[in-house]
């Protein structure tokens, strides 16, 4: 036992700290994409042509962050620094709107009413819910539970049933096959009760989007409350958006 307890004294803290504007993450991480339209040549198209997921759009310059799959493609066409990317992890918007860049300031998530704080209180239960997702977002979001994130220091849990949540994530296109289950899991969700959407597939479609058997994400008729960008979102990404949504952020 002693020697165990040394042991831990000697690796010494494991988790990291609470997200703030400052985490400081590798340069190699990419966060959030930067654009400065000043610098994009009006016939330049090296970037919309570039993209797999029709995420960029011209005149103006704009980033559909819902749409991006991160995947790098669009910065290395463009030569003029129009388009960068930070490696800053604050991603999650409260409105789809907020998710496409145009070179202003991007408007992160807020929290939500009063009334839905009161009754949620500051723990947060989810039942998480893959509506036909390759498994990327899935593991990110179990990265979330480990040591390192620890998202339950926050009292924010994955339960196995959606009576005992107070709202879903929503990770994958919505195949066809599991749009009715994905609509029975929120039905069984008391109100009030809360839907992320975490991952370009579950924003937009991503890669599957406009397939016949896609519903290219949460269906339109289902309220949002948080959208988590990425392919696959990062765990701070997601732990940062939910600690707004529940108002423990500025």
């Amino acid at each position: 036992m002693a020697s165990l307890i040394a042991t831990w004294f000697a690796q010494g803290r494991k988790s990291f700290g609470v997200p703030t504007e400052r985490s400081q993450l590798p340069n190699w991480f990419r966060g959030r994409p930067v654009l400065q339209p000043q610098l994009c040549p009006e016939d330049c198209l090296a970037c919309v042509t570039s993209c797999p997921t029709n995420a960029i759009s011209k005149d103006p310059l704009r980033l559909d962050m819902g749409r991006c799959l991160y995947c790098h493609h669009c910065f290395k066409a463009c030569q003029t620094g129009a388009l960068t990317i930070s490696n800053d992890h604050r991603l999650a918007t409260s409105t789809r709107e907020d998710l496409i860049l145009d070179g202003h300031a991007q408007k992160l998530a807020s929290a939500l009413d009063k009334e839905t704080r009161r009754v949620l209180g500051r723990a947060l239960r989810l039942r998480q819910v893959s509506a036909g997702g390759c498994n990327g977002c899935e593991s990110e979001l179990q990265t979330a539970t480990n040591v390192v994130w620890d998202m339950s220091r926050f009292g924010i849990h994955f339960v196995a049933s959606p009576r005992h949540a107070d709202g879903i994530v929503v990770t994958g296109p919505v195949s066809a096959n599991m749009e009715q289950a994905l609509r029975d899991t929120l039905d069984a969700v008391p109100s009030p009760r809360i839907v992320v959407a975490a991952g370009t597939c579950a924003i937009s479609g991503g890669v599957f989007a406009d397939l016949p058997n896609c519903r290219n994400g949460v269906m339109p008729d289902i309220p949002v409350d948080l959208y988590v960008p990425g392919c696959p979102p990062h765990p701070l990404t997601f732990l940062d958006g939910l600690l707004r949504l529940l108002g423990r952020m500025k």
